[in-house]
């Protein structure tokens, strides 16, 4: 089957794979990112799971203070909708101007939870956002970094 001349079905599939893996954030972003990380690592290790997302966001905003990184505590972002305003959201954590944080306290993380980043990312034109779950016994496992490459 031919898409266009010259373009079969499997250089059609090529194109389609080799846009999807365009380049990884940058380097200051992944920086920033590992920082929170490292961050919100302590902020477990002390505090547990257990607690209201709140107080997580306040205890992860005195660590990343206490390392002097630069933080944005509930930043609001605009919402458009084909270049109308419709209304706002509000960024729990923005690093550095880099790094969207989207703090959660819950048993699960629901798709929607990864939705919500993916939204913020392309809302405000950055490429990586971390969704950090602290009600779990091993933070790692709370973890997701989620990358909008273009």
């Amino acid at each position: 089957m031919v898409y266009r001349e010259g373009v079969n079905r499997q250089d059609a599939k090529s194109a389609k794979v080799a846009k999807s893996m365009k380049a990884e954030p940058d380097e200051a972003a992944d920086r920033v990112a590992s920082a929170v990380l490292d961050a919100a690592l302590e902020v477990h290790r002390v505090l547990g799971p257990g607690f209201l997302e709140s107080t997580y966001e306040s205890a992860l905003a005195v660590e990343l203070s206490l390392r002097q990184i630069n933080i944005e505590r509930q930043k609001p972002i605009a919402l458009a909708y084909k270049g109308v305003s419709v209304g706002d959201a509000r960024l729990d954590l923005l690093v550095e101007g880099l790094v969207v944080v989207e703090l959660k306290a819950v048993d699960t993380l629901a798709p929607v939870h990864q939705a919500q980043v993916i939204n913020y990312l392309r809302a405000t034109k950055l490429q990586l956002g971390l969704l950090i779950n602290f009600n779990v016994p091993l933070l790692k496992d709370g973890v997701k970094r989620i990358a909008l490459t273009r």
